[in-house]
């Protein structure tokens, strides 16, 4: 395991702590953020593909089932 690290503002140290959950550390709370974030753009990347399908003319209902 490695250490990353940055200077946080004060602004970012009040984020962290209203965020923080009981008996996390400020670690844990940007481990959670930082999936958060995965999670995001996991959905932005996915809205964009449907709507390529969607403009493309695709119906994904017509192909038949792979199973």
């Amino acid at each position: 395991m490695s250490t990353i690290a940055f200077r946080a503002t004060e602004a970012d140290k009040e984020l962290v702590e209203r965020l923080s959950r009981d008996g996390e550390t400020a670690s844990d709370v940007l481990r959670r953020a930082l999936r958060v974030l995965d999670r995001e753009r996991w959905h932005v990347e996915a809205q964009a593909d449907a709507d390529r399908i969607v403009a493309a003319g695709e119906n994904l209902g017509d192909e038949p089932d792979a199973w």
